[in-house]
């Protein structure tokens, strides 16, 4: 099947894509990597009437980790963090979910902010960006809005972004004291959508004690979803068995998946609990290493 008709456009300049964008309203829709939005339009599931392409507009592609995020521009391909030395030194959860984001091809041309935007909710990024209480930063002929995570992603395939606004980059928090993180992902081939994934992401406070607790589910909700009861269960407790098995317990009682040729329902929550576990022992390794 064939998109239907649209018009396309490629700025040279971020001011001119804005132009663009406010100037078409919500008929309008980025083009960075194109790989979840042209299979879209080829289903006919979405219809710009005008695409934006930002391929063009030099500044966009920067990894960098300064004022206490680590910070990725809207051109950062998934293959730029697979390869980011700077990434692996300052995040280990989306250093983890990086070799997982679909195939080869797929990552080398899919952009991490473009994956954020799209709030697919069997998609692996916006669960690594929950547990680590990610910011958006959205941009306009108006201005910057800085929006946290949690209000971003609002519902299946959908966001907080406003007519005319773009996600110009992700920032991350540094850890504030020794942290870690993993991304565990099933899934049927190499290059699926996951079944199952669970983002889990520790800090330590001085004390030993965890300071704070990130644990975030992929494709078991219709959206990429926190587990804050599993979170809350941890913060200001000594890291343990006993209390990584109460966590995967409430993460999996914030999982409503549905029984289908991947899987029974009950099933996959097993695997969310199992992974939690799993996650938080390979977060609690990477802090005290």
């Amino acid at each position: 099947m064939f998109p239907p008709a649209f018009a396309y456009s490629a700025p040279e300049s971020l001011d001119e894509a804005l132009a663009t964008l406010t100037n078409e309203g919500e008929s309008a829709r980025v083009l960075a990597g194109g790989q979840s939005l042209i299979p879209m339009m080829k289903l006919r599931l979405a219809s710009p009437a005008h695409l934006v392409d930002i391929n063009n507009i030099p500044g966009l592609d920067y990894i960098d980790a300064a004022n206490g995020y680590l910070r990725i521009g809207a051109l950062v391909r998934h293959n730029d963090i697979v390869n980011s030395e700077l990434v692996t030194a300052h995040n280990g959860a989306i250093a983890s979910a990086a070799p997982w984001v679909a195939d080869p091809l797929v990552r080398n041309r899919g952009t991490l902010c473009g994956s954020v935007a799209h709030c697919d909710p069997e998609g692996d990024w916006n669960s690594v960006m929950l547990a680590a209480r990610a910011q958006v930063v959205a941009q306009s002929t108006s201005g910057e809005r800085v929006i946290a995570i949690d209000d971003f992603v609002v519902d299946f395939f959908t966001n907080s972004l406003e007519p005319g606004e773009i996600v110009k980059e992700v920032r991350v928090p540094k850890y504030a004291g020794r942290g870690g993180g993993a991304y565990l992902k099933l899934e049927r081939k190499i290059g699926d959508y996951a079944t199952v994934a669970v983002a889990t992401q520790l800090q330590l406070g001085e004390d030993g004690k965890i300071s704070e607790a990130g644990i975030a589910l992929t494709a078991v909700n219709n959206k990429n979803t926190r587990a804050i009861a599993a979170e809350r269960a941890l913060v200001g407790e000594e890291p343990s068995d006993e209390i990584f098995k109460e966590a995967a317990a409430l993460a999996a009682q914030a999982a409503e998946p549905e029984s289908n040729v991947r899987g029974t329902a009950e099933w996959k929550r097993n695997v969310v609990s199992v992974y939690t576990r799993r996650g938080l022992e390979a977060s609690l390794a990477q802090a005290r290493a």
